[in-house]
């Protein structure tokens, strides 16, 4: 929901990483059904074709999901040869030709810094040490992924049991091969930000939409007991938005209870119903809780708080002084953010508790 919202390559990393390990579970499962056929260019195309579109746009992350998952499902078949299926001679000339022209500009436009600086200092750097306060210990993406990827994560422990025993089917173990391995990096990577799993997240959402169709869900009732997350996470939310309005906004936020309010009825009706009208029907309810969830926050909560956006702030109160140009500086005292506004003679000083003129 945020990385739909933000203009940032995550979002079109997700739709590269998508095409490319969906092109190669195609030839993946092509070659597992029917070794003898050969496997068309088209599929090959779209792979690497993916390939460099995702290298461009966020470096050789796409490249590790693709080379893990391959290296995985080879030493799991005790076999490489379904990987000539790829063309990686061809699809690797390929997809340097359509990065060379970028690395190439690059080069020219600033030597061998901007390698240095990308590779050594902020990838390199990324693996060793949590940069920008973003560190964390390992599982700390198995804690989060029960919060970001709900409604869905609900059912994430009720089809565990089934995924465990279809580990060997074609299918379910191409897809633990594109997950495990690289969620297993990055929980050892120090720095940590929760959108850099997203990639992995469509392997997680077909596996567990591979055990609802088939009807396969645990019926343990420890697991079972896990549906009230979707009456709980929404109670959540209620409740922080409400924290919020009263912190940053000094009023009830009442414009948001009837959002907030539906949507945790939806996630109790789903949670107490789950055992009368099956896994689906509740899964439906909880992703109607979830748009419900998306409005209060998105088109209520944050819109109506403008306190929780600063640029919006300072871009007004720059727009309203008389000084043309003005000029914009920055400050940290004691941790907490501060902006000085220089506006030609008159210095505007704001924090979180107002602004005012010196």
């Amino acid at each position: 929901g945020v990385e739909a919202r933000l203009a940032k390559t995550d979002a079109m990393l997700l739709l590269t990483s998508v095409a490319a390990m969906g092109a190669m579970a195609r030839i993946y499962l092509a070659c597992r059904r029917a070794p003898e056929t050969p496997v068309g260019w088209t599929q090959p195309a779209i792979l690497w074709t993916a390939l460099a579109a995702g290298t461009l746009l966020k470096g050789p992350l796409v490249l590790m999901f693709v080379v893990l998952a391959a290296v995985t499902l080879s030493v799991a078949d005790r076999s490489a040869r379904w990987l000539w299926s790829l063309r990686p001679v061809a699809g690797f000339v390929w997809m340097v030709l359509l990065v060379l022209p970028w690395f190439v500009a690059i080069v020219a436009k600033s030597g061998g810094d901007f390698f240095v600086q990308a590779v050594g200092h902020d990838m390199l750097g990324k693996v060793t040490s949590g940069q920008e306060a973003h560190g964390a210990p390992p599982g700390f993406y198995f804690v989060l992924f029960w919060v970001t990827f709900w409604p869905g994560s609900v059912l994430a422990g009720l089809a565990a049991p089934m995924i465990w025993r279809s580990r060997r089917e074609a299918g379910a173990q191409f897809l633990l091969a594109w997950l495990v391995p690289s969620w297993l990096v990055f929980e050892a990577v120090m720095t940590k930000l929760p959108h850099y799993v997203l990639p992995l997240y469509p392997a997680i959402a077909i596996l567990i939409t591979g055990i609802l169709g088939s009807g396969n869900l645990s019926r343990s009732r420890w697991l079972v007991r896990g549906t009230i997350g979707w009456f709980l996470f929404p109670g959540a939310i209620a409740i922080a938005v409400l924290i919020a309005f009263i912190m940053f906004g000094g009023d009830l936020g009442l414009i948001a209870w009837p959002f907030s309010a539906a949507a945790v009825i939806c996630g109790l009706f789903a949670w107490w119903l789950y055992d009368v009208d099956g896994a689906e029907r509740a899964l439906l309810r909880g992703m109607v809780a979830s748009v419900l969830v998306a409005i209060t926050v998105y088109a209520v909560t944050l819109r109506l708080l403008p306190s929780l956006f600063p640029s919006a702030m300072i871009a007004e109160a720059i727009g309203m002084t008389e000084c043309r140009p003005p000029h914009v500086a920055s400050t940290f005292a004691y941790q907490e953010p501060s902006l000085v506004f220089l506006l030609g003679t008159d210095t505007r000083f704001t924090d979180g508790a107002g602004a005012a003129d010196f």
